[in-house]
């Protein structure tokens, strides 16, 4: 092959609950994953001939303006980071060129870092011929980080430990969501500590049987009610201006509205696919948000879409 393309979808989570800081850093969570139809594609193809040929040259396109130039480019990006761990079990690994195509806000709450991850570790397993299976490049995951192992299993799925430890979940319903994009981005790391400021003697996180309940009957009204977020006191605190965006979804019609993740982008589930797009008008109008996407889930997991034949 000279080019393989992979699909890989952003997450919301329907909940995050989390426990105190751990003695490595790390905090115990309960982290229901929901893939929503929102995709960044990764694209894994022969090198380009360079004066150097590392093993991964990156780069970086989309519509999301500014938010791009907030991507890195060095070793520290997680999907350059992923390329190398399948060489590492590649002995036939050779230079290549990895571009990311984002639809996926930059550090919004949704994992776009962290979907190109698990693309990456998909493309570059079938470009190289690595073998890797299922468990393989999950393994690998858990070594990137908490989240980059759930696009990998996509629908709907219960993440523990630190979120690396997947359950997927029967979930009959398709949903539609809005989700307001926030100007400015938010640091994981930074809100993290702000919970710790702010619930400092947290308990251990435990499931909620009523969204589990939701789930199983495919029923949005009672799923909007159970949605929840430890970490949304801690990033609206950083970000005040994300309380007027979460009023305004719910004053909107919104059957259910919390920050995503980390934030700042916040999502709004609504009870139709126009009272989704009556929803993300309304936030629009309001001037509290940089802009909105409507969307469905729950989505498939990263694929290979366009795999490209040798000459």
């Amino acid at each position: 092959m000279t080019a393989v393309t992979v699909r890989v979808p952003a997450k919301v989570n329907l909940q995050l609950a989390v426990g105190p800081v751990r003695g490595d850093g790390y905090h115990d969570l309960v982290n229901v994953f929901h893939a929503v139809a929102l995709f960044d594609e990764v694209t894994v193809r022969e090198a380009r001939p360079r004066a150097e040929r590392p093993l991964v040259g990156l780069s970086v396109s989309g519509d999301l303006g500014p938010h791009l130039a907030r991507v890195p480019l060095d070793d520290t990006n997680l999907a350059a980071r992923a390329a190398r761990l399948v060489a590492r079990e590649t002995p036939a690994a050779a230079p290549v060129d990895l571009h990311l195509h984002k639809r996926i806000p930059v550090a919004g709450g949704m994992a776009g870092g962290s979907a190109d991850a698990a693309g990456a570790l998909v493309a570059c397993n079938t470009f190289w011929s690595a073998g890797l299976s299922q468990g393989d490049l999950l393994a690998l995951a858990a070594e990137l980080g908490s989240d980059v192992a759930f696009p990998l299993v996509g629908g709907t799925a219960v993440g523990t430990g630190r979120g690396e430890v997947l359950t997927p979940v029967d979930s009959p319903g398709r949903y539609h969501w809005v989700f307001a994009l926030a100007e400015g981005g938010l640091s994981t790391p930074d809100v993290f500590a702000e919970y710790d400021r702010l619930r400092p003697g947290a308990p251990a996180p435990e499931g909620d049987p009523e969204l589990m309940a939701a789930l199983a009957a495919g029923d949005a009204a009672r799923l909007g009610a159970a949605l929840s977020n430890d970490l949304e006191p801690a990033a609206v605190s950083l970000r005040p201006d994300l309380a007027g965006v979460l009023d305004t979804g719910r004053a909107a019609g919104a059957l259910g509205a919390l920050v995503s993740g980390s934030g700042p982008t916040c999502a709004f589930l609504a009870a139709s696919a126009a009272g989704a797009v009556e929803i993300a008008a309304v936030l629009d109008a309001s001037g509290r948000c940089a802009a909105t996407v409507t969307t469905e889930g729950h989505a498939g997991r990263a694929e290979v879409v366009a795999p490209v034949a040798g000459r």
